[in-house]
């Protein structure tokens, strides 16, 4: 299914398209380049905005979950991905611990769980669950929606190691982002690589350090393309100490969103662009959605509400909310079945694997779609049909606007890389 655009595809995504469609092989070279100097994140999905004038990642994921929103036809490409990512880290693997999130009982997550345990098994390796909910003494299964089930076991410390009972894996993938903090079992662990690293889970990470490594991204890659980067690059600003349910650090956040809306407003005259500014202010640290406002009007921080101010106070695991990004708005203009949608691509390694568009039939272009009632339609980037084809109109072809979505996300998976090691506690200092 092809989705379309409301907005007359006419403007700078369009000369955009072209471009990149251009410099194909100088972005290709440029990418490689790129990853000799710095590694990429294991794994990571980008929630990408397509506004018609501009084209932007909003988010990105780096312990993702969704894996059962890409279609079967996807599959052989993330196997290869991970057999490259795998053999990277540790050539003699044979068995690879997973530890899902705590949240045992959305069957949604539980599928994309089965579906990892899927692309490692068929590269090979032994996959089994480990859990940190330490009610579980014995390995417990639970049934998944089409029949079948998953055995999640407890987890056994050795010294340096962990694994499970007669168990020991040379790798330990997370996919649990560590909004409630760093498990103690899971530190000190010194013989055996954790996927992704400690820092990289929200207990540490913040997104205002990954825009700031994407806004260097942007620049250096605009550079290459002859472009203005703000056509790819969200601009944002950050306020620590934030109370929302006290009323307290809203006048930072005000301040920040009144002056990122006049520079917009500024971006827009130069481009001719006839919209009305909003930016998005968001937990600097979180995911799953929780924590975001759209403020279309910086008076609106004055008047908020108990019900806004209670969804602003708390994110995942019912950490409390006290810093914030503010993030130029990017309304999302594609439209499947007349549902706002917005593509969100995935990654592992360096490589695109696949993707799917986020839908909801009951938001505004201008609003978080990652909320209850979304709905997800599969992106097939790996269908050869998919590949680009330069000389076609640009707005015209699908495959071409899917692969300026995966030289997106791969800039959102730089920019990722970048943060990392910036913020490696075990990075060597150079005075």
């Amino acid at each position: 299914m092809v989705p379309h655009l409301i907005t007359a595809l006419t403007g700078p995504i369009n000369e955009l398209e072209q471009r990149i469609l251009e410099s194909m092989p100088a972005i290709e070279r440029w990418f490689r380049l790129e990853w000799m100097e710095h590694t990429p994140p294991f794994y990571t999905s980008v929630d990408i905005r397509n506004a018609g004038y501009k084209l932007a990642p909003v988010d990105t994921n780096l312990f993702p979950g969704g894996w059962n929103n890409l279609t079967d036809e996807m599959l052989p490409l993330a196997v290869q991905a991970a057999m490259a990512a795998i053999e990277k880290i540790c050539p003699e693997a044979k068995n690879l611990l997973l530890i899902p999130e705590r949240h045992t009982r959305n069957t949604f997550y539980l599928a994309n769980v089965q579906r990892l345990m899927q692309i490692f098994y068929q590269t090979g390796l032994n996959v089994r669950l480990g859990t940190l909910d330490e009610t579980i003494k014995a390995p417990t299964k639970v049934a998944l929606p089409d029949g079948s089930e998953l055995t999640l076991e407890p987890l056994v410390r050795t010294r340096g190691r962990l694994g499970l009972k007669d168990f020991d894996p040379c790798t330990i993938l997370l996919n649990n982002d560590l909004s409630a903090g760093i498990p103690k079992v899971l530190e000190g662990l010194h013989e055996q690589y954790l996927l992704p690293p400690l820092h990289a889970g929200w207990a540490v990470r913040r997104k205002s350090n990954h825009f700031r490594s994407y806004e260097e991204v942007a620049k250096k890659f605009a550079k290459l393309l002859g472009m203005d980067p703000w056509l790819i690059n969200p601009m944002y600003a950050h306020c620590g100490k934030v109370d929302f349910a006290e009323g307290s650090g809203l006048d930072c956040v005000k301040g920040h969103a009144d002056a990122l809306i006049a520079k917009v407003r500024r971006k827009f005259k130069e481009y001719g662009i006839a919209e009305k500014p909003f930016v998005v202010v968001k937990a600097d640290a979180g995911t799953y959605g929780m924590g975001i406002m759209t403020v279309r009007d910086a008076k609106e921080l004055d008047d908020v509400s108990r019900r806004t101010r209670n969804k602003m106070s708390v994110s995942k695991d019912g950490q409390e909310i006290t810093e914030v990004i503010i993030q130029e708005g990017v309304p999302t203009y594609e439209r499947i079945n007349d549902a706002v949608a917005e593509p969100v691509v995935y990654m592992l390694d360096r490589y695109v694997v696949g993707g799917f568009y986020r839908i909801h039939a009951e938001r505004g272009v201008d609003e978080n779609l990652n909320a209850p009632g979304s709905a997800f339609v599969p992106l097939a980037f790996a269908e050869a049909s998919h590949l680009p084809r330069p000389g076609e109109k640009p707005g015209a072809s699908a495959p071409n606007r899917f692969y300026m979505y995966g030289v997106i996300g791969r800039l959102a998976m730089l920019a990722a890389s970048y943060e990392l090691e910036a913020t490696d506690p075990d990075a060597e200092v150079y005075e």
